[in-house]
């Protein structure tokens, strides 16, 4: 049986999935004629939920589309803002993005995090448990069928992994409104309900609190408050900035 080729072109924002030289246009591939195109762009190094539109010879296909000979074929990123349907905007982080998972929830993002690490299958599976978004470095993790939706962080760094969180999802903001450690929601309470949390200093300080609903954490006005409203506001801003026409 003659080997088929197709031909495949990535675009330049998944460039860092392929091999380097599949990152200058179309490439030649070979196929067996038998697997769907999903499956040859995981193949590639890919995730699936970084693709957006698949082209064959110019018209849009389903990952299900197995290519034949000699078509060519585009990998297009996802359209931002990408739209989750089926459930409210909720996303789930693994162990190694606990900065991340705290800046959004300070934003007041529903975001599950788990601080340790309990295994590719079990998040794979809680992400479909309660359909979660899985924020991820782990492509293998991404590739996983059972994920309920995924997307992969690009960065490295805290700050360009917000930005690029809120670039790609556009949530709801609500800053304040959420526990960074455990993601609960915050009350208006006053001192005296939170008197056993509070040293000396901090009760003569300060006078507005909050506290969590699920752990009873307490919140006020702390010395790092000033830093972490340069994150809202920041975090505002560039959401208002994307929001105008």
């Amino acid at each position: 049986m003659n080997a088929l080729e197709i031909r495949v072109e990535v675009a330049p924002e998944l460039a860092l999935f392929v091999p380097h030289a599949r990152r200058a246009g179309a490439t030649a591939l070979a196929v067996d004629g038998v697997s769907t195109l999903g499956h040859v762009v995981e193949s590639l190094g890919v995730p699936l939920t970084e693709v957006g539109l698949l082209t064959v010879d110019g018209r849009t296909v389903p990952v299900s589309h197995v290519p034949a000979d000699g078509e060519s074929v585009t990998v297009r990123p996802v359209v931002r803002p990408q739209r989750i349907p089926g459930a409210p905007l909720r996303f789930l982080l693994d162990v190694h993005l606990g900065t991340l998972a705290r800046r959004l929830r300070l934003l007041g993002v529903d975001t599950a995090y788990e601080s340790t690490d309990i295994g590719d299958p079990a998040l794979a599976a809680r992400s479909a448990a309660e359909q979660r978004v899985m924020l991820s470095r782990d492509r293998g993790l991404l590739r996983r069928r059972e994920l309920w939706a995924g997307a992969y962080v690009y960065s490295t760094d805290p700050e360009e992994q917000l930005r690029d969180v809120l670039d790609r999802f556009a949530p709801e903001l609500l800053p304040w409104t959420r526990c960074t450690a455990c993601n609960g929601l915050l009350s208006r309470v006053t001192k005296e309900e939170v008197a056993d949390q509070l040293r000396q200093g901090t009760q003569q300080s300060y006078d507005v609190f909050a506290q969590c609903r699920s752990c009873g954490r307490a919140y006020w006005k702390g010395a790092h408050h000033e830093r972490l409203v340069a994150v809202v506001e920041r975090a505002l801003a560039e959401s208002a900035g994307r929001e105008r026409p």
